[in-house]
């Protein structure tokens, strides 16, 4: 895949997970919602990254995004939605994705304990601005 194509994956993934969020917000699944909403964003950031080279295996994007947008390997055009991608994935990173999945274990605090719904609703907006800065980045470069 080139990087082109291994970016609209990408982002077809990230709608995928986006439309399964907004799903759950309507059926109330707060836990299920902020899942799929770091998922969205998760594949976002790793559309971005598609654009520069391959992507790894990880549900930390953030951190290798800031570091290529250091390393001046993004057009100066797209700095700022790069940018703020990585904060949304930071808000939105690794910690979230296993709190979903296995909750608080120290605290003995289920996923479900975890999350309500104005998480839930923080998550999905945090999800459609990664979404829509991970398009307009791919718009600026293709």
């Amino acid at each position: 895949m080139t990087g082109h194509q291994d970016a609209a994956y990408r982002m077809k993934m990230a709608r995928g997970f986006l439309e399964e969020a907004r799903q759950d917000l309507d059926l109330g699944r707060w836990r299920s919602v902020v899942d799929n909403a770091q998922l969205a964003v998760e594949n976002a950031a790793k559309a971005v990254l598609a654009l520069v080279g391959p992507v790894g295996r990880t549900h930390n994007p953030a951190a290798e995004l800031r570091q290529l947008l250091k390393e001046g390997l993004f057009a100066e055009t797209c700095h700022d939605e790069v940018q703020q991608l990585v904060e949304r994935a930071e808000m939105l990173g690794s910690d979230i994705h296993i709190r979903t999945d296995y909750g608080d274990e120290v605290g003995g605090r289920t996923p479900w304990e975890l999350f309500g719904e104005a998480d839930a609703r923080k998550a999905l907006s945090t999800a459609e601005e990664a979404i829509a800065l991970a398009q307009a980045v791919i718009q600026k470069v293709t």
